[in-house]
Parts: structure tokens; C-alpha cells; sequence
């Protein structure tokens, strides 16, 4: 199973799901660290990331040779993160057919209705269960 995990800014986010991935499913999944810039790729390459890439370059020629994405809801958004999420990168992660697995994160001005609000590591843990669902079942 090939895991896309994309953050920017610090890497922060990124970096504690690719920490619980390795926790919960181990080194079994590729896990393709795919930062918005060289400092959020680097932590999660610190934190256990098979390998990593930076840019939009790199995030959109990766997110359609990957099974599974993950990352916060803003991924979809163009112009979130402070801009480092462009419209191509938005656009790639749209339209790749990977399935894609995101942490609702208010910080993007986009609210979902229905989702509950809970700490951050809850909800990181919620999408490594998915994963670790997804990688048992297969993925479909």
C-alpha cells in the first residue's frame, strides 16, 4: 500500500500521522512524505517517511501513483495553508482516484456539518484506524 501524506507550513500534522502510521501499521505501508515546502517535508521524513518529496511539482506527479492520501480537509482548497496549497496541487488531490482520507480542520474556513470537534491526535487517530481498515480489506 502506497500512502501519500501531504502537510506544509512546519510539517507538524504531517509528521504526527506519519508517527502513528509507523505505530499502527508499521513499516509495512510506503509511506511518500509530499510537502508544500522543504522544512514540512523534512519532518516527516524525520518522523518515519519512506521517502519524500517537496513542491507542487512533487505532490501533483505523486498523488495519482499513490493508493491512499491523507491529510488535513485544506488539501482540497486552493489558497489554503497560507497559499501553499495552490490550485494545481488542489486540483491533483481532487482528481487523483486514490482514496482519500482528511482531517477536518477548522483552521481552513471550511466547517463540515455533523463532524464533531476533537482534539487533534483523536483525529489523527481516527484516519490511521481508516487506513489500517483499508490496508485489511483491501482497497476498494
Amino acid at each position: 500500500m502506497k500512502i501519500a501524506v501531504i502537510d506544509g507550513q512546519g510539517g507538524g500534522i504531517g509528521k504526527a500521522i506519519v508517527e502513528k502510521i509507523r505505530d499502527t501499521i508499521g513499516e509495512e505501508a510506503e509511506v511518500i512524505a509530499l510537502g508544500t515546502n522543504a522544512m514540512a517535508t523534512a519532518a516527516m521524513l524525520k518522523a518515519g517517511a519512506t521517502m519524500g518529496a517537496s513542491g507542487e511539482n512533487a505532490i501533483v506527479y505523486n498523488v495519482c501513483r499513490v493508493d491512499v492520501i491523507v491529510g488535513s480537509l485544506g488539501i482540497l482548497s486552493a489558497n489554503a495553508m497560507l497559499g501553499e496549497i495552490s490550485p494545481a496541487i488542489a486540483a491533483a488531490i481532487g482528481g487523483s482516484g486514490a482514496v482519500k482520507i482528511l482531517i477536518p480542520l477548522n483552521k481552513c474556513g471550511i466547517n463540515v456539518a455533523g463532524v464533531q470537534p476533537k482534539p487533534l491526535p483523536l483525529l489523527i487517530s481516527d484516519a490511521v484506524e481508516m487506513i489500517k481498515m483499508l490496508a485489511e480489506e483491501g482497497i476498494k
